[in-house]
């Protein structure tokens, strides 16, 4: 089944209220804090191997998860800090992830107001971290991902046995990287690395970022293990799957301009498969997010992605459009409707997320549904 609950990250979890307190030591200065996010609707789809469908959806804006994270004051400016990230099924009640109690995030560092954040577990790569936000998947669902989620913003793997380290902003410019071990003798069997840069000043945020996968799903313990990657996804016979190597690059920005939000990000990813020639994506997007008053909120993206491998070629073309009203500060309705168009090379519409493509070169997707975050 295609719908992947791993899929949709946690891209607004900074505007989550996290503010419930579990646990707290004596010092006032340490805390443990439990946060989470619910999610549930009803998705329709116009054709899935030639029959609509009507579905229960779980995580449609959030992936539904629950967690915990502290800190505790080390003092002289330097702390420590956790987080363990489950993430689950609504609807079934089944761990996500491949059945990870935390296959979400789990790692634990030190902070330093002077020299920055280093942490280690399982984690998000520079690429998640940086661009994942500048998506309109971030503001409207997953199914507004670029397709077969190529790029990995939408989350289909997290980085594994990963040490990371996230410097202080230095007059807004803040540089990010990110090592995953093979954890095996073949010190590249199955490695992974990634860096990236965001500069935020007032409105405006830019970044830019780059990550390498050698040999992912190679095995079951290292940086990208083998469940923890494509499944049935494949362009012109090829499975994403099967690469010995992928590459994704990108950089894009965002633009507040009174109540809107502007946006425009471009992403690559290049999959070097067996006895084959490359299989590459370009992803264009450009969106914008209005508020029309602080409890209404609109969204719109069209996302164009051109795919080749030697002298094949193809392209999608899709739009994504939603609405969002708050009940409160934590509780959403929303509604979003997708439609994606591809050309004849390609051959099926399949729209990130749904179940399974259309019989035709056109899809159309309606998603509604509830979220509670506490």
């Amino acid at each position: 089944m295609r719908r992947q609950m791993n899929r949709t990250r946690g891209k607004t979890l900074a505007g989550l209220s996290v503010g419930v307190m579990l646990a707290s030591t004596a010092n006032a200065q340490s805390s443990v804090t439990l946060y989470g996010v619910v999610d549930t609707g009803v998705t329709y789809t116009n054709n899935q191997q030639g029959h609509s469908a009507w579905e229960a959806t779980s995580g449609n804006e959030s992936a539904p998860r629950w967690g915990l994270m502290g800190t505790e004051d080390l003092g002289g400016g330097l702390k420590t800090t956790f987080r363990l990230e489950n993430g689950f099924n609504i609807d079934n009640g089944q761990l996500g992830q491949g059945g990870r109690l935390f296959g979400r995030q789990a790692f634990v560092g030190l902070v330093s107001d002077r020299l920055g954040t280093v942490t280690l577990g399982r984690q998000y790569n520079a690429v998640q971290d940086i661009l994942g936000n500048m998506q309109i998947s971030g503001t409207l669902t997953g199914y507004a991902a670029h397709p077969h989620d190529n790029d990995d913003i939408n989350n289909t793997f997290r980085t594994n046995n990963s040490a990371k380290y996230v410097s202080p902003s230095f007059a807004g410019l803040q540089a990010n990287l990110l090592y995953g071990f093979s954890n095996s003798t073949g010190f590249s069997s199955n490695n992974s690395w990634s860096a990236g840069l965001n500069y935020t000043n007032g409105p405006l945020n830019l970044g830019a970022a780059y990550a390498q996968m050698n040999h992912p799903a190679s095995s079951a313990v290292g940086a990208v293990a083998s469940d923890n990657y494509y499944g049935s996804e494949s362009m012109f016979g090829t499975p994403l799957g099967s690469a010995t190597r992928q590459k994704i690059w990108g950089a894009g920005g965002t633009y507040t301009l009174g109540s809107a939000i502007l946006g425009l990000l471009y992403t690559g990813s290049r999959f070097d498969v067996p006895a084959a020639s490359s299989l590459r994506f370009d992803n264009y997007e450009g969106s914008v997010v209005y508020y029309v008053t602080p409890a209404v909120v609109l969204a719109a993206a069209q996302v164009y992605t051109h795919v080749t491998q030697g002298s094949l070629s193809g392209h999608f073309n899709q739009t994504s459009t939603g609405g969002k009203y708050l009940l409160s500060k934590r509780t959403d309705l929303y509604v979003n409707v997708l439609y994606q168009k591809v050309s004849s090379s390609v051959g099926q519409a399949w729209i990130e997320s749904i179940s399974a493509p259309s019989s035709t070169t056109a899809q159309v997707a309606v998603v509604a549904g509830i979220r509670h975050k506490f």
